[in-house]
């Protein structure tokens, strides 16, 4: 028994070895990402485009007030500054014919599935890069940044993300 007990241990070792093995490419990619403040489009599974900063800025950067409710907390009202999404994903080219979901990927994990419907909503989904002022900083420096999806038209904040990296329409 305990043979097959120490051979179950190894081989779910081995397979967690595995995966951080073959993962660590894109690791170092989102952390490069992260580091340079990319945000990567992608369609239907095809890497699209990558944005910086600068470039995202001059898609109509806008300042909008969103609630953001904590758990066991009452809202709180925080100033944004940043891009609706619809802009971002205008500017890529990519095509909302026959795409039913946006799913934004955080450099964590975290993934936010959006209907196309509420991206093209006007004044509800943005790639924000500044709360109150102030640049939402990079997880390392306790941060939510370098961009967070807020949905304003989310009532409880339930599908915010933070660390965001990529957009991908399907």
């Amino acid at each position: 028994m305990n043979k097959k007990v120490l051979i179950t241990i190894l081989f779910l070792i081995g397979l967690i070895a595995l995966t951080a093995y073959i993962n660590r490419g894109t690791i170092k990619d989102k952390a490069v990402m992260i580091e340079n403040a990319e945000l990567s489009i992608k369609e239907a599974g095809n890497e699209g485009m990558k944005l910086d900063f600068t470039l995202i800025q001059l898609l109509g950067e806008e300042t909008f007030v969103a609630n953001l409710k904590s758990s066991g907390k009452d809202p709180v009202e925080h100033q944004y500054k940043g891009v609706p999404l619809k802009a971002i994903l205008n500017s890529a080219n990519v095509s909302f014919e026959e795409k039913k979901q946006v799913i934004v990927r955080s450099v964590d994990g975290y993934t936010v599935a959006l209907t196309v419907e509420e991206v093209l909503d006007d004044d509800n989904v943005y790639i924000a890069y500044e709360r109150n002022g102030e640049p939402l900083g990079t997880k390392e420096e306790g941060g939510s940044g370098p961009y967070q999806v807020i949905i304003r038209k989310d009532p409880f904040s339930q599908r915010w993300a933070k660390f965001v990296v990529e957009v991908e329409l399907q």
